[in-house]
C-alpha cells in the first residue's frame, strides 16, 4: 500500500470547524480537496466546494465524513451510489458502535473499504495532527495514508465501532468533568466566590498526575460513608444557593453505588 500521495484526490463532507481545519491542513500540504456541506459556511481557501454529494465524490480515493453525529447516515447514503469502490470511507463522526457497524455494513454492501475514526482529543490547535483512534476493515488502509501526514494513528484489530467504543468510554468523564466544573462554578457565583473557586480547581486540575488520580479512587471506597454526607451537604448548599444540583445529586448516588459494589479494578502502574 502505498502512502498518500498528492495526485490523490480527497472528498470531504462537512465544513464545520474540525473539517474546516483538517480540509485546509490537507490542502496546505498540497493535496486535491472537494468539500461539500449544504449549510451555508465559509469554504477553507484553496478548498474546491462541490455543489452536491456526488459531484465531491467522482473519482475520490478517499471520503472523509467530518459531521455531526446525527448526520452520518444521510452523508453516506446520499452519495453511496457514486463512491468509487476503490475508494475508502472514513467516518470521524462522534456515534455509537451501534451505528458505526450500521454504516459499515452499508459499505461493505457497495464493496467500499469503511474506517470508523475516532478523533480522541479536541482538533482546534491541531488540525490534521489530532490523534485518532481507528477500528474496521478500512483502518489499516487509513493508518498507511495518514501517518505520513503526521497524524497519529492508533489502529485497533477489529470491526468498525472498536474506535467509538473507546472514544465514549472517555467521554464520560471528559465531558463528566466539564459539567461538574460548570455546576460547581455556578454555585460559586452564587457564593460570591467565582474568582477564589476557578483558581482553586485549575490548580488542582494542574497538579493532577496518576497517582492522585489513584489516590482519589482508592479513598473513595475507603471513605465512601464520610464522602456521601459531604455531597449530601454539598447538594444542601447548591439548593439553598438556588443552583440545580444535576452532578452533585448524580455523585451521591454514585458514592452509593460503590458502598455496594466497590470499585472497578484499576490497572497497576
Amino acid at each position: 500500500m502505498k502512502s498518500l500521495n498528492k495526485t490523490k484526490r480527497i472528498a470531504l463532507f462537512g465544513l464545520g470547524e474540525a473539517g474546516s481545519l483538517i480540509a485546509a491542513d490537507l490542502q496546505i500540504a498540497g493535496f486535491n480537496i472537494t468539500a461539500y456541506d449544504p449549510k451555508s459556511v465559509i469554504t477553507p481557501l484553496g478548498i474546491t466546494r462541490a455543489k452536491t454529494a456526488t459531484q465531491a465524490v467522482t473519482d475520490a480515493d478517499v471520503v472523509m465524513a467530518i459531521t455531526a453525529g446525527y448526520d452520518a447516515l444521510g452523508a453516506l447514503e446520499q452519495a453511496l451510489d457514486v463512491i468509487p469502490v476503490s475508494a475508502l470511507y472514513a467516518d470521524l463522526s462522534t456515534n455509537s458502535p451501534k451505528v458505526k457497524l450500521e454504516l459499515a455494513k452499508k459499505a461493505a454492501a457497495y464493496d467500499i473499504d469503511f474506517v470508523d475514526v475516532a478523533l480522541m482529543t479536541i482538533v482546534p490547535g491541531r488540525g490534521l495532527r489530532t490523534p485518532v483512534t481507528v477500528s474496521g476493515t478500512g483502518a489499516e488502509r487509513f493508518e498507511k495514508l495518514f501517518s505520513p501526514l503526521q497524524m497519529p494513528v492508533n489502529r485497533l484489530t477489529g470491526p468498525a465501532g472498536q474506535a467509538a467504543t473507546r472514544k465514549l468510554l472517555r467521554s464520560v468523564m471528559m465531558k463528566g468533568l466539564a459539567a461538574v466544573i460548570i455546576e460547581s462554578m455556578r454555585a460559586g457565583e452564587a457564593a460570591n466566590c467565582g474568582e477564589w473557586l476557578w483558581q482553586n480547581l485549575t490548580d488542582e486540575i494542574t497538579r493532577a498526575d496518576q497517582a492522585l488520580i489513584t489516590r482519589l479512587l482508592v479513598g473513595t471506597e475507603a471513605h465512601a460513608d464520610r464522602r456521601l454526607h459531604e455531597m449530601e451537604c454539598s447538594a444542601q448548599l447548591l439548593h439553598d444557593l438556588g443552583v440545580e444540583a444535576t452532578m452533585t445529586v448524580a455523585i451521591a448516588d454514585s458514592l452509593k453505588l460503590v458502598r455496594t459494589n466497590g470499585l472497578p479494578k484499576i490497572p497497576a502502574e
